[in-house]
């Protein structure tokens, strides 16, 4: 990501985007063309809150739409989005937690299989989308949204280089596709067996020899600059590296102890079986709030959520997606979650601003998805 912005790709479709103005000629519009840039690019949160910010903050400047209500659309289209289509880090960090479960001997299966299942009960980003996308359309504003007001734009502090889109285009459009490539590749001609974490450091290495033979014969980037900024680029994830080595230290440890079945053994007698998803939801929120990271939160949940699902004999697929859920909830919901800042300064907004007028929806959301969590508690 970091040679894409340098190639000025990013600055090129957000210029593309922008020129077309036929196609955007309202408030709504605006807003919807955000949304969707949101959905589409799922590769990584950070970069879906600032490119479909990017995009949409001149647009909405253009028919006076709130910068807080733009902040929305960006936050709640990024970790979200992220976490449901987990081809990226959000599903490499989540495969190597449940693949850390598998290693334990808490659970049985493949691990891609199990996190599949388990993103399907990803209740809060599916609520969030469809709540989203049903204030857009339909102009809805609730709590203190409905006071939010228009404010000029202050100097864009998002400044990108504006050379071709397809210097963006093509390398995400590669990297999508070989993820599946390299699925059935390492999965000897089944997708669903293939390994998840092999696919995506292969996909990478690709994918950055592409871009070197794509971009410095053709002076878009110098040789120099393209080492330069691929080593700049992988700094920027030695923190998700350190999570994840953590993580795997927290299972094992977590696992030694038995902390999942204590836990499990203090709760059975006044937990029921049916409330476990919700129990695990919430508290999974508090800490995502808390800390203001969804990752953090599932790197202590998972250890903790499947041995309870296994000593209590609950569905562990609607438990992880538990987990899964009340770390994008409360990560969501909190003024220090880093999804949270960026879409306020890629929208021009507040950041206690863009908390206040985004978290009567993020609570819709986290009502509709404990409903759905104990409902299918009760199916399963």
């Amino acid at each position: 990501m970091a040679l894409i912005e340098k190639s000025g790709g990013i600055g090129g479709f957000v210029e593309y985007v922008v020129e077309q103005k036929s196609h955007v000629n309202s408030a709504r519009s605006s807003l919807m063309l955000s949304y969707i840039i949101g959905v589409v690019i799922f590769i990584e949160s950070s970069i879906t809150a600032l490119i479909s910010g990017a995009v949409g903050k001149p647009l909405c400047d253009r028919y006076q739409v709130p910068h807080a209500k733009l902040a929305y659309v960006c936050d709640s289209t990024s970790a979200p989005i992220s976490s449901l289509i987990i081809l990226n880090g959000w599903g490499a960090l989540l495969l190597g937690l449940v693949t850390t479960q598998i290693s334990l001997g808490m659970i049985q299966g493949n691990g891609v299989d199990i996190l599949i299942d388990a993103v399907m009960y990803n209740f809060y980003a599916i609520s969030a989308l469809i709540v989203t996308f049903l204030s857009v359309y339909f102009s809805i504003d609730i709590g203190a949204m409905r006071d939010a007001k228009y404010t000029p734009s202050s100097e864009s502090r998002v400044n990108l280089e504006s050379k071709s889109m397809y210097y963006m285009i093509l390398p995400i459009f590669l990297m999508i596709a070989l993820v599946f490539v390299f699925l059935y590749l390492t999965g000897d001609g089944d997708i669903l067996k293939g390994s998840g974490s092999s696919s995506i450091f292969y996909t990478m290495l690709t994918t950055l020899l592409f871009m070197f033979v794509y971009y410095v014969p053709t002076k878009t980037i110098s040789f120099g600059m393209w080492i330069k900024t691929a080593i700049s680029g992988a700094k920027k994830l030695f923190p998700i590296a350190m999570i994840l080595l953590l993580a795997f230290a927290i299972g094992k440890v977590t696992g030694e102890l038995k902390t999942g079945l204590y836990l499990a053994s203090l709760a059975s007698e006044s937990l029921s079986i049916y409330l476990l998803a919700g129990v695990v939801f919430l508290l999974s929120s508090l800490i995502a709030f808390s800390t203001g990271t969804s990752w953090g939160t599932f790197s202590i949940m998972i250890p903790v959520a499947v041995p309870m699902a296994v000593a209590m004999d609950a569905n562990v697929a609607l438990c992880i997606g538990a987990v899964i859920s009340g770390g994008v909830f409360g990560d969501h919901c909190s003024p220090i979650s880093d999804t949270t800042i960026i879409s306020s300064m890629a929208a021009d907004c507040e950041v206690i601003e863009h908390v206040r007028t985004q978290l009567p929806y993020a609570l819709i959301s986290g009502f509709v998805a404990l409903i759905l969590f104990t409902v299918f508690s009760f199916i399963g």
